[in-house]
């Protein structure tokens, strides 16, 4: 029972720090069906289209404050959503691939959206600068868009998971992706119909 108690207690504090740090401009989150579960330790899951549910809607600041990006900006377009932060070393070279692919799949209808978590405000975008990143990111501190995800391992940085035209969830990775790895997991969901 004292176990229990202190358990709740250390929840609790965690959750009081957490919503302690918002600055007004943070990611937002609403509903949603997905919740992820990872048997046997997979770090890659595929989801066959009867068996996809939706992420809540994520949204937030992006990297400038100067707009609010969210999932819900780009409708019929399959989103891939990358997990990242600068101080992240498997996330610093994976970028260039992420880049690539959005160039190579962009006539395909696919969108790419970055959501940048753990970094200090202008990190960012100052690494996006530096790897002449295109596609846009949300800014994320707090990883509300991580903690909204139902089971989601929130250390998994960097991670990806790509939405079909419906947005619901067809596959993730909890790895770092190649240009190859995204082109060949994305295309056949291009040629999915609606």
């Amino acid at each position: 029972m004292a176990r229990r108690r202190m358990l709740t207690g250390v929840v609790t504090a965690v959750l009081l720090f957490a919503s302690g740090c918002s600055s007004g401009t943070d990611a937002t989150v609403q509903g949603g069906t997905f919740t992820f579960v990872s048997p046997g330790g997979k770090l890659e899951f595929g989801y066959p289209a009867d068996q996809r549910g939706r992420l809540p809607e994520l949204s937030g600041p992006d990297l400038s404050g100067a707009k609010t990006v969210a999932v819900s900006d780009f409708p019929g377009k399959i989103v891939v959503i990358n997990f990242w932060g600068s101080w992240c070393s498997p996330c610093r070279a994976e970028a260039p691939a992420l880049q690539a692919a959005s160039q190579d799949l962009a006539g395909h209808g696919v969108q790419f959206l970055g959501i940048n978590v753990k970094d200090p405000q202008g990190a960012g975008a100052a690494f996006n600068a530096s790897k002449q990143i295109t596609y846009p990111s949300i800014y994320d501190f707090a990883q509300r868009t991580l903690f909204s995800l139902r089971g989601y391992p929130t250390s998994s940085i960097p991670s990806t998971i790509v939405l079909d035209r419906q947005h619901r969830v067809a596959h993730i990775w909890l790895t770092p992706v190649t240009r190859g790895d995204l082109v060949n997991v994305v295309a056949p969901l291009a040629a999915e119909k609606s």
